[in-house]
């Protein structure tokens, strides 16, 4: 009678010994454990964040990065795949955690009454500053910020109308707003 092995065991079995040669300093086994781990991550988180596509890459990699800090922590006597996941599931309820409390905060405008909804006034003077600040940036976060932040698109549908990945428009987004940001202090 023979045993089959599972596609986790097969895994495990490529994973375990690039990941022996990695901890031992070999970096070639380290990028190519990090990078079957991404694939299995890809694969874990993507049926968990079925609401959350947008987010799957950045959790990604913000998994691998814990698993770059945390490297030193590996127990031997634990699979290489097991650990990871599990770096992987506290990431999922930390990404949960931060959107429950993120989203708890705001309450749409449609569900408010017409008496409570803010007045919508012209303020051509707060339009020009940002059309000044926006002014500072490179094309590239303007176009990011405006699309995404100013017009409200989603960020695939931002992608799909540059043409540019979705990962770059987060990129973009977020440098523009840090830089957004630093400007305000400076004139502030």
């Amino acid at each position: 009678m023979t045993t089959q092995r599972s596609p986790m065991d097969d895994f495990e079995a490529k994973l375990q010994p690039l990941w022996i040669r990695a901890q031992a300093g070999d970096e070639a086994a380290y990028r190519e454990a990090l990078s079957c781990l991404a694939e299995r991550l890809r694969g874990f988180l993507r049926r968990r964040m079925q609401s959350l596509p947008d987010e799957l890459e950045d959790l990604v990699q913000e998994t691998l990065l814990a698993i770059h800090l945390q490297r030193g922590t590996y127990d031997a006597s634990v699979p290489v795949s097991r650990w990871a996941l599990a770096i992987a599931g506290y990431k999922l309820i930390d990404l949960w955690r931060r959107r429950g409390r993120r989203e708890s905060l705001h309450e749409p405008f449609d569900d408010l009454a017409e008496r409570d909804q803010p007045a919508v006034h012209e303020e051509p003077m707060a339009q020009r500053d940002l059309k000044t600040l926006l002014a500072e940036l490179p094309e590239a976060q303007q176009q990011a910020i405006s699309l995404i932040k100013l017009e409200g698109l989603s960020v695939a549908e931002a992608s799909q109308r540059t043409g540019i990945s979705a990962s770059a428009l987060k990129v973009q987004v977020h440098r523009g707003i840090k830089r957004l940001a630093e400007l305000v202090r400076k004139t502030g």
